[in-house]
């Protein structure tokens, strides 16, 4: 085996002298052994530190000392959850680094990782997102709602309460008044044939349906059934109920997910993809900005 330009160099020699920050990163970045969602979370990464040192700067500037100052200025005050997240892929690419002979130390050694809080919602894995949403034993009004209410990061209130007459399909959202606040549930585009079709054939009431008619003791309020198929407004808890039943294989203790789960890890999904609180905002018609602070990062 011929050797390499990594592998040539006398043990215990450095070569970090010469190599740059921009060929190193862009080497690591060209792995095949990383998956889609690694991938995103690496570069991110990856763009910060090409930023901070330069892309012309050899490997030798990253010391410990450096490395953290940079880390603290950029990701202080960001969640647990991201700070973590980029302080693991720095020490992946320091690790992958050493294995070619790139000898950095450990430029994370100033970095602790930080604890995270218990009790919030878990994050759905966006393939696990993508299949459910996919289901071919789920009925269409239910992949269907669980589309809306995860491309909109909205409340499941506020979808649950949707009426045919609120669509806007030609700009793939809808209109959802809160206390006469006008706000927009947004969805991408290939929702809207789904939701086309979904509300077909009724000009009005309700837009996601109960699978029966409700039994002549429990009739619901006029404008909770739908004058077309005389079914009623699905509602809240049903849907949770479904949807905690259907994600049963994604939850680790076997319970099932909840329906807020959708719409923390949307956010949690587009804060990763560069997203500010503002524009996370605008999307899901939060009252609060602050409340929207841990899901964006700061450095893009």
């Amino acid at each position: 085996m011929c050797p390499t330009a990594e592998t040539s160099t006398p043990a215990g020699v450095s070569v970090a002298a010469g190599v740059s920050v921009e060929a190193a990163a862009e080497r690591f970045l060209r792995r095949r052994d990383l998956d889609p969602d690694t991938l995103r979370t690496y570069a991110q990464t990856m763009r910060w530190l090409r930023r901070e040192f330069g892309d012309g700067a050899p490997l030798r500037r990253m010391t410990a000392d450096r490395v953290a100052a940079a880390f603290h200025a950029a990701w202080g005050g960001a969640a647990a959850r991201t700070w973590n997240r980029h302080r693991a892929a720095l020490r992946s690419f320091t690790t992958w680094a050493a294995r070619r002979g790139w000898d950095l130390g450990d430029p994370a050694a100033g970095i602790a990782r930080r604890p995270e809080p218990r009790g919030r919602a878990r994050v759905l894995d966006r393939r696990h997102v993508a299949a459910l949403l996919e289901r071919p034993d789920v009925p269409p009004r239910d992949r269907t709602l669980w589309r809306v209410l995860y491309e909109s990061a909205a409340g499941a209130d506020r979808v649950l309460s949707l009426d045919v007459t609120d669509l806007d399909l030609a700009a793939n959202r809808a209109r959802a008044t809160k206390d006469g606040v006008l706000r927009w549930v947004r969805w991408q585009p290939a929702t809207t044939r789904r939701l086309a079709e979904l509300a077909a054939g009724r000009p009005c009431g309700p837009l996601f349906l109960t699978a029966r008619r409700p039994a002549p003791a429990r009739m619901p309020d006029p404008a909770d059934l739908c004058p077309v198929t005389g079914r009623a407004r699905l509602s809240y808890e049903r849907a949770a109920y479904l949807f905690k039943r259907a994600t049963r294989d994604l939850d680790p203790d076997g319970r099932g997910c909840t329906l807020h789960q959708l719409r923390h890890s949307r956010l949690t999904h587009l804060g990763e993809d560069g997203w500010t609180a503002a524009m996370l905002m605008d999307l899901s018609g939060h009252d609060d900005i602050r409340s929207l602070a841990p899901y964006a990062d700061r450095p893009q």
